[in-house]
């Protein structure tokens, strides 16, 4: 099956990157980001969003991830899509962040439907390690960054380098950050990527001090990037670098994929890490790739021979933009502190680089500020969750509204996997007969037990005689 997305006169040439050469050329991703470099800060936030619930898929290959509803998003559970993945600082506390983004979208009625009119938005997550490297390690984000960074979301341009997520990032001695890349496949299919580099391993080759990644650039995107002067190439030790890294990503395209598809998609990318950082997936690492898939109607299938060409090239895509991403992100850092950039430690290799102040200074990536903090705080609470009731007082508890006659359905079957966007997930199951089905299983569970024991005491009296 052949799939196409966009009218083919808004796309450039097929193996070009898209207008913004961001994840945010393929269609239905938008990405807003927050951060702070002012003492005793040096950690952000990022988010991707999909305004319409999309399937998504998790590879994770580092030996220490910090990661959220991760499970989820096999194609074993039933979860039916995401509303956003947040990609960001401040390690196991910064998780915490998309508590914000799930508020901003409950405030929106995104999400999978549950109860009378409420919302489950679903926001998986991963983080890197940055604790302290601004000078104290209880300067992180919370909720409140990723409320604002979910107000910042955009379909333009993406800001790159110590932004957002990337702010506190670095590898191989070097200063990491946010990068992104795109590519159009031809017919409107886009593949696109974003990520935050912050190996234990180096993005730069020790034999030239070249970035692995360049390599793989589409046309002019690295134009007037040389190699290091022989004289300058002095690779930074990492010995003293902590054991406390990650590498974490976002492949997106807006080609239909099923679920398990886009598994594989993320999986093939993580050869994209792979490309363009050395040693990577180390015990040390949290390396993990999200993929997304925003494209509607009937889904390539990773069983279907009529898909397997287009879906190879869909794969191959999101590894090769990755890897142009990566070296992006290194490339647009700039030092901070005590730590310093690559373009900072080689001058002559960025030297005759004019694209680095488009990638530097193009799109929204506000700086958290007390004000804003406060803004955010305020609308959090704005709605808060009711405190639990008080104590039992003797007074006779409600009884229990019945259902109204006709309603057989039960709330949770009725409402589970139905998305706020209108798409409903398979059909639900009358009460009495899942009450059946219920009874009759535990009676079906107990019956077998009484068996089996019975059949073993027999077994063991044989043995005795």
């Amino acid at each position: 099956m052949l799939v196409s997305g966009s009218p083919a006169s808004a796309n450039p040439a097929a193996g070009a990157p898209g207008a913004h050469n961001a994840i945010t050329d393929v269609p239905g991703i938008q990405v807003g980001q927050v951060q702070s470099d002012i003492a005793p800060y040096l950690t952000g936030t990022s988010v991707v969003y999909m305004p319409q619930m999309s399937v998504a898929s998790v590879d994770q290959r580092g030996g220490a991830p910090a990661t959220k509803e991760t499970d989820l998003l096999s194609p074993l559970n039933s979860n039916p899509g995401v509303n956003a993945i947040q990609l960001g600082g401040s390690s196991m506390y910064g998780l915490s962040a998309t508590n914000g983004i799930i508020r901003w979208l409950e405030d929106r009625g995104e999400g999978v439907r549950v109860g009378a009119g409420g919302v489950a938005p679903i926001v998986p997550a991963a983080d890197i390690f940055d604790l302290g490297r601004g000078g104290d390690p209880k300067a992180r984000t919370s909720a409140e960054w990723g409320y604002l960074a979910a107000q910042a979301t955009s379909d333009g341009p993406v800001r790159q380098g110590g932004v957002g997520g990337g702010t506190g990032a670095r590898g191989g001695g070097l200063r990491g950050g946010v990068g992104t890349a795109s590519v159009h496949l031809g017919d409107g299919i886009y593949v696109g990527a974003m990520v935050i580099v912050n190996p234990a391993g180096s993005p730069v080759d020790p034999a030239d001090c070249t970035l692995y990644g360049v390599k793989f650039g589409i046309g002019d995107e690295f134009a007037g990037y040389k190699a290091p002067k022989k004289k300058e190439c002095n690779p930074p030790s990492t010995a003293a670098q902590q054991p406390a890294n990650t590498t974490i990503a976002v492949v997106a395209t807006n080609a239909p994929l099923e679920k398990a598809a886009a598994q594989r998609m993320s999986g093939n990318a993580h050869d994209g890490m792979a490309r363009a950082i050395s040693p990577i997936h180390t015990l040390g690492d949290g390396d993990t790739v999200f993929a997304v898939s925003t494209g509607k109607g009937e889904a390539l299938q990773i069983n279907d021979p009529a898909d397997t060409r287009q879906l190879n090239a869909i794969f191959n895509a999101g590894a090769s933009t990755l890897a142009r991403a990566i070296a992006k992100a290194v490339l647009s850092s700039e030092s901070i502190g005590n730590t310093t950039s690559y373009c900072d430690r080689y001058p002559s290799a960025c030297k005759g680089m004019k694209q680095l102040k488009q990638w530097r200074t193009q799109g929204n990536a506000p700086t958290v500020t007390p004000e804003t903090f406060a803004q955010a705080s305020q609308a959090l609470a704005q709605t808060p969750v009711p405190a639990p009731p008080a104590a039992d007082n003797g007074k006779p508890k409600p009884k229990p509204k019945a259902a109204p006659a006709g309603n057989t359905t039960s709330q949770d079957s009725q409402n589970g996997m139905v998305l706020a966007s209108g798409n409903a997930g398979g059909p639900s199951v009358p009460t009495g007969v899942t009450t059946g089905l219920l009874a009759a299983g535990i009676l079906g569970v107990g019956l077998l037990g009484m068996h089996l024991r019975g059949r073993r005491r027999g077994q063991a009296s044989d043995r005795l005689a």
